[in-house]
């Protein structure tokens, strides 16, 4: 009861900052500074999608890890050394793909190339996040720009501060509204896996030796099942081995994921959950049946996401390499 008690109260104190917070970025933020910031964005994500049609996802789950482990603020870039084991390194992260980080160190390269040290590696994720989003067929909405980049990356920071596959549905709702998300936004987020993928390992428990009377989780479709046991046999040898999040249109940003976790084609256990769950379960019928809904509420849930815990002014800088910090000594 304390726990939900305070859980509420964080809820209606983000609410409260929003506007605040808002206030402190600004849309054209480079508008002087750096003019073309927005078109070298838009130019060097659509080269990279082109060439790696999986960068989208890879930035979209890349920006939200950043973002949901200490704030939208470039943590989850920076490098291990000798002296420190980063954000990027935690075992949450390990599985991140490395096309997001190629597609942020492009632009960042492009960037500077055009405005040496204006734009902070934390606007380029979540630029580029939005600009891919809406690329692969994603709502546009509109981004407030101003973050700096973190002083510190830690990895024992990422501890229990991202929702995983195993976990019941009240810890990954705990997780969301801890953040002042309310579920109805959680959900909308969750449609992200409308587009990327999951390794196998993420969901090889629900395929093989699932309980005592079934071998695989009967949630699944059977058909879907014996297709993902199929891709997966092998993904003990091979760690790398991957199904796309949806199995229909694994390269659009639509509201299919939701269609499918109806159909017994969600691909992790929290995805079934959610159809199941009285809480999720009519938001989940929502979005499935009306696309437009999902794209106004995932583009309203995504601004909410950007602005959490962004630093300002001398909280944070403009890092000269997104993986490492201007100052070494920094940790």
């Amino acid at each position: 009861m304390i726990c939900k008690y305070k859980s509420h109260i964080l809820f209606l104190f983000f609410l409260a900052l929003f506007p605040f917070i808002q206030s402190k970025l600004n849309p054209n933020y480079y508008e002087k500074t750096c003019p073309r910031f927005l078109d070298i964005m838009k130019e060097t994500v659509a080269a990279k999608q082109q060439l790696t049609p999986t960068t989208a996802g890879a930035t979209l789950r890349l920006f939200f890890h950043d973002c949901m482990i200490g704030g939208c603020d470039a943590s989850v870039l920076i490098t291990s050394n000798s002296f420190n084991k980063g954000e990027r390194d935690a075992d949450i992260n390990l599985s991140l793909s490395g096309d997001g980080f190629d597609v942020v160190t492009r632009a960042k390269n492009m960037l500077e190339l055009e405005c040496p040290g204006i734009v902070s590696c934390s606007d380029i994720i979540a630029t580029a996040a939005r600009d891919l989003v809406v690329l692969v067929g994603g709502p546009f909405y509109e981004l407030g720009l101003g973050r700096k980049d973190s002083l510190v990356s830690r990895a024992i920071d990422a501890e229990n501060k991202y929702p995983t596959p195993t976990m019941t549905m009240n810890q990954v709702i705990d997780i969301f509204t801890s953040k002042g998300f309310t579920i109805q936004e959680m959900v909308a987020l969750v449609g992200a896996h409308t587009i990327g993928f999951s390794h196998c390992k993420e969901f090889s428990h629900r395929l093989y030796n699932f309980s005592k009377t079934a071998e695989t989780d009967p949630k699944y479709k059977p058909e879907f099942a014996a297709g993902l046991k199929k891709l997966c046999q092998n993904y003990q040898k091979d760690p790398s081995m991957s199904a796309y999040n949806d199995v229909m249109t694994p390269k659009k940003f639509d509201n299919m994921y939701f269609k499918n976790v109806k159909r017994g084609l969600g691909l992790l256990a929290t995805d079934s959950l959610m159809f199941e769950d009285k809480r999720t379960k009519p938001f989940v019928e929502l979005y499935a049946t009306n696309e437009s809904k999902f794209f106004e509420d995932f583009g309203h849930a995504m601004r909410k996401v950007s602005v959490l815990n962004v630093k300002v002014g001398k909280k944070g800088e403009v890092r000269n390499r997104c993986d490492s910090f201007n100052n070494l000594d920094t940790n």
